[in-house]
């Protein structure tokens, strides 16, 4: 366990890096897909969709889902999403303080 976290505070700048780009690509990914919605278009699965979501892109894609006004009915979007995003958050956080993993120091 402590190479593990010796890996994550040595590479806390890339893991920043990866967060910020799987936000955005998720971003990205619902307002392309109610495009190809609103033409008849091919879509992205929402397997797919969820799966961004759940690589740490639950920002993006939440943030996605609002702002195109995509998928705002289907209650495994409004509620699925946001659960995983706390999930993310609480084990984030759990790990930080059970390991006293130092991000920034």
């Amino acid at each position: 366990m402590e190479f593990f976290l010796e890996i994550i505070k040595v590479n806390i700048k890339y893991i920043l890096i990866y967060l910020l780009c799987i936000n955005i690509i998720g971003f990205l990914a619902m307002g392309i897909d109610k495009f190809k919605a609103q033409k008849g278009w091919w879509r992205i699965p929402e397997a797919t969709l969820m799966t961004m979501c759940l690589l740490g892109g639950g920002i993006g894609t939440i943030s996605g889902m609002y702002t195109f006004r995509h998928k705002t009915k289907k209650m495994k979007f409004t509620v699925g999403m946001p659960t995983i995003l706390i999930t993310e958050i609480v084990l984030i956080i759990y790990v930080i303080i059970k390991y006293r993993v130092l991000i920034f120091g």
